[in-house]
């Protein structure tokens, strides 16, 4: 078991990682819970006992979940089981059940405890930590949402055995971008296939630390704790564009935040902040996890685009995390003409 502390003041908690810590769920409960909420997804029964009087509740799978209407559901749900601000919420799931379930509980009687059990890779080792909570709306992903810290954080590697190959991608994603993001001082992150080498345990706790140290250093999204959405502006806009053709069920997060990451390189080359090598390693590092590189088939570099324009790090401008000369940092006011020819590079069509 590895334990890594969130350094947030009074809101600090840790991130618990190895085999078999959900069944300490009732340990890290706050004081004076009474009862609980439990929020799964459909199709997985939730295995975890909060040792209190509780209640479980499944969301739909898959991103047609993350709607401002399924939060109001859960409050609802927590209303007519008569949860009060001293009680909690544990979300047991991937990404979209703790943003989800992170959320519900934000805004419920303006507040309560939540505890998240992450069960995917991608919702270990980024997901379900920072406190970053949220929904999708038609416009785009994530642009409704709170900043709340859960009390814990169990990720339990035992509940990655029976994950399927695309949901291990889809993690595997986000390790890619923390191969880029290690903090000055800190121990080298290993790339690509390397990282693979190493036990399971290690792999989640060594990304979890890396997103701590970020979230600790900037808890509310200022410049610092952006650089997490290395490769997203692309990413999130390749989702909103595959949910609104066909209801995103063909492209998972973590393979979307991949050709991010190689775009983001090619329109940081495009600009002069980094040189071919720099591209080159990160193609390496995108490949050594066995993911994609290019866009998908189809790929319109107007629709992206206009989704882009839209993603909740922009400031009315075209806002994007690029790597150069000081590292992977946010970059503002970057010409729509230069994102549109690397996209075409990359064989987008108009």
């Amino acid at each position: 078991m590895i334990t890594v502390p969130v350094e947030l003041g009074p809101r600090s908690y840790d991130v618990v990682v190895g085999a078999g810590v959900r069944h300490s769920l009732a340990a890290v409960l706050p004081r004076g819970v009474r009862r609980v909420l439990v929020v799964g997804r459909e199709g997985s029964a939730p295995d975890v006992d909060p040792g209190v009087d509780h209640d479980v509740v499944v969301l739909p799978d898959g991103e047609r979940a993350k709607t401002v209407d399924t939060v109001g559901e859960l409050c609802r749900q927590m209303a007519r089981r008569g949860l009060a601000r001293t009680d909690a919420l544990v979300a047991v799931g991937g990404g979209v059940v703790t943003d989800v379930a992170g959320f519900a509980a934000s805004v419920y009687l303006r507040g309560i405890a939540y505890v998240n059990v992450p069960t995917t890779l991608l919702a270990q080792v980024d997901a379900a930590i920072g406190g970053k909570t949220g929904v999708n709306l038609p416009e785009g992903k994530n642009l409704v949402g709170t900043f709340w810290q859960p009390s814990a954080v169990l990720c339990d590697t035992e509940t990655l055995a029976t994950l399927p190959p695309r949901e291990w991608a889809s993690g595997r994603g986000e390790m890619a971008k923390y191969a880029f993001l290690v903090p000055a001082g800190a121990a080298t992150l290993p790339l690509g296939a390397a990282m693979l080498e190493l036990p399971l345990e290690e792999q989640v706790a060594r990304c979890a630390a890396i997103k701590a140290a970020v979230v600790s250093a900037d808890e509310r999204e200022g410049e610092g704790r952006m650089v997490l959405n290395y490769g997203h502006t692309l990413g999130h806009a390749l989702e909103a564009a595959a949910l609104a053709a066909d209801g995103g069920d063909g492209l998972r997060h973590g393979e979307a935040v991949a050709v991010g990451l190689v775009f983001a390189a090619n329109l940081a080359r495009r600009l002069g902040r980094i040189d071919d090598e720099r591209v080159a390693l990160h193609r390496a590092v995108v490949a050594g996890f066995d993911l994609p590189t290019r866009l998908p088939p189809g790929a319109s570099a107007g629709t992206l685009l206009e989704y882009m324009a839209r993603d909740k790090k922009a400031r009315h401008d075209l806002t994007f995390v690029l790597d150069g000369p000081r590292g992977v940092e946010p970059v503002r006011g970057i010409d729509p003409e230069a994102v549109v020819a690397t996209l075409a590079d990359m064989g987008a069509a108009p």
